[in-house]
């Protein structure tokens, strides 16, 4: 199997696996002692979540602090329901974590269209008076990357804090300037699923959306678990160590799959991108059976948290895409831990069949 769809997730690193082990617990081992207890192996397991924590925080700004949650889906949450905002704005091409939660909410919203490159405009007009905007720093379907700083100026302006979905980005590129929050996921970041992180800059104060014994940081109610913990953690420092040579490795499997599909029409821009998404279309293809004929190959039509519903990607319609076009298109993933000469067996197999279409 060919795995392209580094998006949806990235493979576990080694380093982060090891560091995970002595923190499974067992009879006869001191990993599964409850980092919130105060005895010897619950300071030990809480000492792990800290040194975790630094790791993670290493990748966000100074001036801040990080908040353990599930995943960014939860961060998000927290960030949108937390904050009681009543005015929300957020862009059209943002993951449902973002759109379903703003509109789960009272909140007057208001969304900011993206170009035909899938950009937000710089000096988008965010109202005077919003709680929240949220833009995404790369966005998971195609890869753009925002103008981040700019548009948190634009929302400072309005009185708005700035929240981002950093999903995308986090462990590859700089974190996004000026933000108020930012959400991350260890798991596309080579690190475990079930863990993320809520960056908050310090003076910020949110309300708690899960409550209980208000464990992190009073927050977030619930005992963590050091394993996962201790993954992110040495994902987010492996991370920080490779983040140019990663960078440059993804740029070169870009241009091997680039030139195999090279009739396929790029959706996105070609420059304001992350390198390691590609998303391409050609008219006509029936992409159910693309996919079928290829089941040697892992590959998505869209984001795999909106996989399998029927409906045309809404990231890809923002960009003036028609339903047919939408539907023609297909995401290829890839990363630190992809070879270039299976990138290119995989978009030479994807191109002979799509060419058995007839298209």
């Amino acid at each position: 199997m060919i795995y392209l769809d580094y998006q949806a997730t990235t493979p576990l690193a080694p380093e982060a696996r090891e560091a995970m082990l002595p923190w499974l617990g067992g009879p006869g081992t001191a990993g599964f002692a409850n980092p919130h207890s105060p005895h010897r192996p619950g300071r030990a397991a809480a000492a792990a979540v800290e040194v975790a924590r630094a790791h993670v925080a290493a990748l966000l700004p100074t001036g801040g602090r990080v908040i353990f949650t599930s995943g960014a889906t939860e961060a998000i949450n927290l960030a949108i329901l937390g904050s009681r905002a009543r005015t929300l704005a957020v862009s059209a091409i943002e993951h449902a974590a973002v759109l379903d939660t703003a509109r789960a909410t009272d909140s007057a919203l208001t969304v900011l269209p993206v170009d035909g490159q899938g950009l937000v405009a710089a000096d988008a007009a965010i109202p005077v008076g919003t709680g929240i905007a949220a833009v995404m720093q790369v966005n998971n379907e195609i890869g753009t990357i925002q103008p981040v700083a700019q548009l948190a100026a634009r929302a400072h302006d309005a009185g708005a804090l700035f929240l981002c979905d950093a999903v995308q980005g986090a462990g590859k590129i700089a974190p996004p300037a000026n933000a108020d929050l930012i959400a991350i996921s260890a798991h596309k970041l080579y690190g475990p699923k079930g863990i993320g992180a809520l960056w908050m800059r310090d003076g910020l104060d949110l309300a708690p959306v899960i409550h209980g014994g208000g464990q992190e940081q009073g927050l977030r109610s619930g005992t963590l678990s050091p394993m996962l913990c201790a993954g992110f953690g040495a994902a987010a420092a492996l991370a920080a160590s490779r983040v140019e040579e990663d960078g440059a490795h993804v740029a070169m499997l870009w241009d091997r799959a680039r030139a195999v599909l090279s009739r396929w029409t790029l959706n996105g821009s070609d420059t304001q991108r992350w390198h390691g998404n590609l998303n391409v279309r050609l008219p006509g293809l029936d992409v159910a059976r693309l996919m079928s004929d290829l089941r040697t190959i892992a590959f998505s039509a869209g984001s795999a948290c909106a996989s399998g519903s029927g409906r045309p990607s809404h990231v890809l319609r923002a960009l003036g895409l028609s339903d047919a076009d939408a539907k023609a298109s297909i995401r290829l993933g890839f990363g630190r831990y992809s070879d270039s000469r299976e990138i290119e067996d995989a978009c030479a197999q994807i191109e002979t069949a799509a060419a058995a279409q007839g298209v």
